[in-house]
């Protein structure tokens, strides 16, 4: 099946041992199943950790992909392109937003969302208007910005010094935000559901609380979408079923459906921040990335689409609580979408890794949050 003859020790001869990869090596997929070097089936239930939207190999993607190859693959950001073009008029005529930037990955749509907001800061009038409001338990990448960002120590304490001026409070804790946003915050940064912080969904009331503390003090309000963003929670975009409109956006993961892409969306009066020269990419917008991401975006953003995602979460949640009738394991299910995180009971803590190996061997591809 594969062209190339490669085993998992090649993995430990030669590359950087930043992974633990499992000890086969999947060689192709269609639709949600794999195969590995010995032809073995498996269902992705893992999807490129929330990546591969449509699955592997769709005739959508696919299409995308080859017509643009044979077109054009790079330019630099000293033109623009026609497919960069067409995918910033389908996501802002998609969503809030007025404007695009264009990237290669979810770290760096947050870095760029997280200058914007220092930049607006410092614009404003306000002295030392730069501290920026994350949350224990969030992610927002490895970049050294955006891993400080993050509320999870284990992934920044070994690179320090860290950049300053964040603070990390309670997920969902209305009153530490109120206790600590104010007229020196440039910006409040929230996941819409925290992926790898173990599936937990905002409150509505501590969004809608956040959107009023931004609103008062003239902060930045920033939605993570990296994980959420692009269908995966039976809306194009999370912030969509909360009523709750960000000032800035970031997106990636599922807007490529397998091909690297990131994106920041926000709206004219900070897009205007910034001038030319103030950031940039040399990949961000490529002509590839972006037809992909296009005819990804385009094809989800439907009704039909949409709607069966929601239908598919009634049906995994269903399943689920029947399997748990039987074997008690979790301790809730919850999530929303195709965004979905089963809590094991107490005495199951500790046995997440032993689960997901063993899934791994009867063929399902899951994840540890």
């Amino acid at each position: 099946m594969s062209d190339y003859k490669m085993n998992r020790q090649d993995f430990d001869q030669y590359m950087v041992p930043v992974f633990a990869p499992a000890k086969f090596i999947p060689v192709k997929g269609l639709g949600s199943r794999l195969w590995d070097q010995e032809n073995r089936e498996y269902i992705d239930f893992a999807g490129g950790i929330a990546v591969n939207a449509l699955g592997h190999a769709h005739p959508i993607t696919v299409n995308a992909l080859t017509k643009q190859a044979q077109k054009m693959w790079h330019i630099g950001n000293g033109y623009t392109n026609e497919p960069v073009l067409a995918l910033a008029k389908e996501l802002v005529e998609s969503t809030f937003a007025d404007k695009a930037f264009f990237c290669n990955s979810g770290a760096e749509a947050n870095e760029a969302a997280l200058k914007l907001a220092r930049k607006v800061g410092l614009l404003s009038g306000v002295e030392g208007k730069n501290n920026i409001v994350a949350f224990n338990n969030s992610f927002h990448g490895r970049t050294l910005f955006t891993v400080s960002a993050g509320g999870q120590p284990k992934y920044s304490k070994e690179f320090a010094p860290l950049p300053g001026g964040i603070q990390h409070i309670e997920f969902n804790d209305l009153e530490a935000a109120k206790a600590v946003i104010n007229n020196q915050t440039c910006a409040v940064i929230v996941e819409p559901i925290q992926g790898e912080g173990g599936v937990i969904p905002a409150d509505i009331e501590f969004l809608k609380g956040l959107r009023e503390l931004c609103d008062q003090t003239g902060a930045v309000l920033i939605f993570d979408e990296v994980q959420t963003g692009v269908g995966r929670t039976g809306a194009l975009y999370a912030y969509m079923n909360t009523g709750i409109i960000p000032d800035i956006l970031t997106t990636a993961k599922s807007l490529g459906g397998g091909f690297p892409v990131g994106a920041m969306i926000t709206t004219d009066k900070f897009a205007s921040q910034f001038v030319v020269g103030d950031h940039g990419t040399t990949y961000g917008g490529n002509p590839l990335a972006s037809a992909v991401a296009h005819a990804v975006l385009t094809y989800i953003n439907s009704e039909e689409v949409l709607n069966g995602v929601k239908e598919r979460h009634a049906h995994f949640i269903k399943t689920l609580e029947i399997i748990n009738d039987k074997y008690h394991v979790f301790e809730t299910i919850r999530g929303a979408g195709l965004l979905i995180g089963c809590v094991l009971k107490p005495e199951y803590l500790g046995k997440a890794k032993d689960i997901n190996n063993l899934c791994g061997q009867e063929g399902l591809l899951s994840l540890v949050a």
